[in-house]
């Protein structure tokens, strides 16, 4: 069974979020390895928050108990974006069956979108 998670954002909301808390918010969504990937930069970051609220959605339960850096967005060497998932992120992909994602992210100056399979 495969199933289907979307999410959209405005890139004006991680600057918004950047701008006041900083670090703080970086850290606590990000990890180290994303922060590298996109160099900080808010329309990557926006992607990449957008394919993590997907892949909740995928999961279910409105993400409960799952915390950001419990999903990680990454490229491969031929850009295509990642999942990486780990502690409760995991169990529950692994409680649902679900033993693999795949992800389609799109940005533009004002929004970021994603989509996630999970199978």
């Amino acid at each position: 069974m495969s199933t289907i998670g979307i999410d959209i954002i405005e890139v004006e909301r991680i600057e918004a979020a950047i701008a006041q808390w900083g670090n703080r918010f970086l850290a606590k969504v990000y990890t180290h390895a994303e922060l590298q990937e996109s160099h900080v930069n808010p329309s990557s970051l926006a992607a990449k928050f957008a394919a993590k609220e997907a892949v909740m959605k995928v999961l279910g339960k409105g993400g409960r108990g799952i915390g950001w850096r419990e999903i990680e967005i990454l490229s491969n060497e031929e850009g295509k974006p990642e999942v990486t998932l780990y502690g409760h992120a995991l169990k529950r992909a692994t409680e649902l069956n679900l033993a693999r994602f795949s992800l389609s992210l799109s940005d533009s100056k004002q929004y970021a979108i994603a989509v996630a399979l999970g199978e």
